[in-house]
């Protein structure tokens, strides 16, 4: 068969395989950079939007990238008011609030709402950060290299180039400048950001609105939960960032979201705007059966035994609960999604698809001489890939059995306090590199209970032990053969210093050197060290050249999708930079011809309440106003809409984004994925996977009815009613 032949009897058999896979939606699959917009933009009008995308974006200032934060480390906010309010979700609150809360201000059980400026709550170590502008620099990154060059050669070019194109950057802009890869380092963007770091806390509702559902609904859908908070950004006097200083006054932004309250209905046209965090969309087949078959069932094994331990504790103490209800979601947070992911990539047969598409790729590479190296990448990821399947095993059950043990993790502290004793330091010197590490422990212990952990130890340890016996340190076989049962040996490991911060500060007080030993004697730090020194002899060493490796050959295998399947739109996938998603407001049909609807409301959460469990016990005054009718203009059809979903291709770090309408205004919050569509951060099905979000006229219902904070209104911009 002559090569033009092969090429037509391939190209038929991928637009077969990928429209029998549902690709017929593709135009709604993709995390966009603002830049790219004008790529997508006549899809975009053809499914509804009605504003030019320099609207969304642009280089003038005026795009509304100007009105988007990275909230925090991980999560996004909106700007809704000319003073600086930004809205996110609960969740991405969650810890700041946390470290606000005590006993008598326990603002998880009763909220919290400023009524004026002079009430909002400074939050250190909060910050927002504005994406300014975006730049394509891979001509000047990659120049002159060539694509095969790998390893510390290709590395200290690449970072050297970025190195002083960042500074130069920073010179000439006077704003912070990020150099970061795409699509496996086959391009390069330069991110130009602003960073404000006096942000304070102006609303948040309680548990019984902002968690409403937890961990039972967390992921699923039909959904009630309004997964919302609200905070300010203060600037200096020239509206710049600065430090925290009460004689700041709120930010005056460039931009901010128009409010559309006029709700929506099925099939409008939707865009999500944010920061999402982590996908792996173009992956082979072995590295997703590594997730798949080993990393995602060892995650959700051990984080079932951790948080049933912790729920029985904190079920058993109110302070307990405040010490561990945000370890509690967080962890609880990927275990679940983990979970949606199996079984999503299960029911798509996901593994097999890969499979049948890297048989296409592979005939594509015969029939193209201008990408020699092609031809053995996917042998060559596959045997790499093959012989660290025990390996990484092992290091996710350490990661999750071992290292879920609190107490555990502390041994790294104890180990840097041996490091400063040995370093010679002495006099102010070693007091001062003591006093900065226990600074560390504050927080840690704050947030601490022995009793729990102790039942951690437990409920780990063994699992440890069973699953991953090939891969337990002698010291660990040790002291459990010597101890005689766990138990035993968890209170031989919980009488180390490292239990009891008033123990730990005192130590480090004495500046001593000689203490050192006493540091090695320690249980804790004795299982941290062996854990260490096992994991960098047994499993480091292996898994850092796999994933060398794997860096080069991905990038290779990406440059190689890119030149040869043209029936794909390539996205970049998310790294935690600015993205814009789009798709529709449409409900999901997983199970059956029953479906559920695209909407929920308030009427529907009332009938959920039940006193008797906390993630489902309703504020009575909730309660009351729904009673009563009491929506005011949030109403419609006799309720208040509280959450809706659509198609928009999204993952974590997109919690808190905006959604917006075809005109570029708020309604709604981003705040989750449905269960069946976690799979999207490897594979999206738009039969599937679906965004959910707070409706706006619920979020605005309980600032205003319940909140009280109706002042806040006032600074807010509201579309003309229909």
């Amino acid at each position: 068969m002559k090569k033009n032949q092969v090429a037509v009897l391939y190209k038929t058999v991928i637009i077969i395989l990928l429209v029998g896979f549902g690709f017929q939606a593709q135009a709604r699959k993709g995390m966009w950079l603002p830049p790219q917009l004008n790529t997508q933009e006549n899809t975009m009008r053809n499914m509804g939007l009605q504003i030019p995308v320099e609207q969304l974006y642009n280089e003038d200032g005026t795009g509304l990238n100007n009105a988007i934060v990275l909230f925090g480390r991980g999560c996004t906010g909106e700007v809704i008011s000319s003073k600086g309010l930004v809205l996110t979700n609960h969740h991405c609150g969650y810890g700041t609030v946390q470290g606000l809360s005590s006993k008598e201000k326990d603002y998880f059980a009763n909220g919290f709402w400023a009524m004026k400026h002079g009430e909002e709550l400074p939050c250190p170590g909060l910050t927002v950060t504005f994406i300014r502008k975006m730049e394509n620099v891979s001509d000047r990154i990659l120049i002159g290299l060539d694509d095969t060059l790998q390893g510390i050669a290709r590395d200290s070019i690449i970072n050297i180039r970025i190195k002083n194109l960042e500074k130069g950057y920073k010179y000439a802009t006077k704003l912070n400048a990020e150099i970061k890869p795409y699509y496996y380092g086959n391009q390069y963007w330069v991110i130009l950001s602003e960073t404000f770091k006096d942000i304070r806390l102006v609303g948040f509702p309680p548990n019984g609105i902002g968690t409403f559902g937890g961990d039972t609904d967390n992921w699923m859908w039909p959904r009630h939960t309004g997964d919302f908070s609200l905070f300010r950004i203060y600037a200096g006097a020239d509206n710049k960032p600065a430090d925290f200083n009460e004689n700041n006054k709120p930010y005056t932004p460039d931009k901010f979201f128009t409010i559309n309250a006029n709700g929506y209905k099925e099939g409008d046209f939707t865009m999500v705007y944010g920061f999402p965090g982590y996908t792996q969309e173009y992956i082979s087949s072995y590295q997703l059966n590594h997730i798949f078959e080993i990393i995602d069932p060892v995650r959700i094994e051990c984080r079932t035994a951790l948080l049933e331990t912790w729920q029985k504790k904190m079920d058993e103490s109110r302070d307990i609960f405040l010490k561990y209800t945000s370890k509690h979601k967080r962890v609880a947070n990927g275990w679940k999604k983990w979970q949606g992911e199996v079984r999503g990539l299960r029911l798509n047969n996901v593994p097999s698809m890969k499979t049948g598409y890297e048989g296409i790729f592979q005939g594509w590479t015969t029939t193209d001489e201008t990408m020699p190296f092609a031809d053995n990448l996917l042998s060559r990821i596959g045997a790499s890939s093959l012989a660290v399947g025990d390996q990484i095993k092992a290091n996710y059950y350490i990661q999750e059995a071992v290292y879920g043990i609190e107490i555990l993790r502390q041994g790294d502290d104890l180990d840097k306090m041996l490091s400063v004793f040995r370093s010679g330091a002495s006099g102010t010197q070693l007091s001062d590199s003591l006093q900065k590490l226990a600074k560390r422990w504050a927080g840690f212990y704050k947030n601490y209970d022995v009793g729990t952990d102790k039942e951690v130890f437990k409920a780990l340890m063994p699992l440890y032990f069973e699953k991953s016996a090939n891969y337990v340190p002698k010291l660990f076989k040790d002291q459990y053969n010597r101890s005689g049962s766990y138990e035993k040996w968890m209170n031989y490991v919980f009488k180390s210093m490292a239990t009891d911060k008033e123990k730990l500060e005192k130590f480090a007080s004495t500046n001593n050197p000689a203490d050192s030993t006493i540091i090695m004697s320690d249980p804790v730090w004795q299982l941290y060290h062996a854990m260490t020194e096992f994991t960098n002899a047994k499993i480091k060493p292996s898994l850092s050249a796999y994933y060398d490796k794997m860096e080069y050959l991905n990038r290779l295998y990406m440059k190689a999708q890119m030149k040869l399947d043209h029936s794909t739109e390539f996205f970049p996938d998310a790294n935690l930079t600015l993205r814009l998603t789009y798709g529709n407001v449409q409900g999901i049909d997983p199970d059956g011809p029953a479906g559920y609807s695209y909407q929920t409301n308030l009427d529907e959460a009332v009938d959920k309440h039940n006193p008797d469990v906390e993630e489902f016990d309703m504020p009575e005054k909730l309660r009351e106003l729904n009673k009563n009718k009491d929506y005011g203009r949030w109403g419609e059809n006799g309720t208040v809409p509280a959450c809706f979903i659509a198609t928009n291709h999204t993952t974590g770090g997109n919690s808190g984004s905006p959604v917006l309408n075809a005109k570029g205004e708020l309604i709604g919050t981003n705040f989750d994925r449905i269960w069946e569509g976690t799979m999207s951060d490897l594979y999206f099905d738009p039969n599937l996977c679906r965004n959910i979000s707070v409706d706006i006229r619920y979020t605005m219902f309980i600032i205003e009815k319940f909140g009280g904070a109706s002042w806040l209104l006032d600074e807010m911009k509201f579309a003309s009613k229909k």
